[in-house]
């Protein structure tokens, strides 16, 4: 009778050794198999800056506007402390459109330092002299959230979300109207 128990206790411990030996090998495999597969993931903004037409001053409305060759925008991020932890300006091409990359971002709590949350776009400059004067379409002062609609780009061992900053515009100098206007 003691023979058996002891038998059997020295096939169950067995029993159990061949089986952590393959529960541990299946979790390094796991991991092997998951490092290989990870991707860096970058984020990047996108959007476009118009000079606004005299017509919509003071509204947000960009019928008529223009897009602004090399102006600056800001991107502004704040930790879940409110402390700016990311600041980067970048620059219109021909077409006023900006794409940048946010190189270093980095994300200390996974959920309030999100892009989403804490990043805003800012109007900085405009090389046009009769229209440099920021305006508040989609919070260009105040700082344009980022949205997200969906747009990655894919290459090996890479992917960046892109974030767009929706449209932003400067507003030309406001000129009092003189005689030669009313005719």
């Amino acid at each position: 009778m003691a023979t058996q128990k002891l038998s059997f206790f020295i096939s169950s411990l067995l029993f159990l050794s061949l089986g952590l030996t393959a529960a541990v090998n299946a979790v390094e495999e796991a991991a092997v198999y998951k490092k290989s597969e990870e991707k860096d993931v970058d984020i990047a903004v996108e959007g476009i800056v118009y000079c606004q037409s005299c017509n919509a001053h003071g509204t947000w409305s960009l019928t008529g506007a223009k897009p602004i060759t090399s102006a600056r925008v800001s991107v502004i991020c704040k930790d879940y402390k409110n402390r700016v932890s990311y600041y980067k300006v970048f620059q219109t091409d021909k077409n006023g459109y900006f794409y940048g990359q946010l190189e270093n971002f980095k994300m200390d709590h996974y959920l309030l330092d999100h892009p989403l949350h804490a990043c805003g776009v800012h109007l900085v400059s405009s090389p046009l002299s009769d229209c440099n004067h920021l305006s508040n379409v989609n919070y260009g002062i105040n700082g344009s959230p980022f949205r997200y609609e969906n747009k990655r780009l894919y290459n090996t061992n890479y992917e960046a979300v892109v974030y767009s900053s929706g449209p932003l515009a400067f507003r030309p100098s406001f000129r009092p109207k003189t005689e030669e206007d009313h005719y």
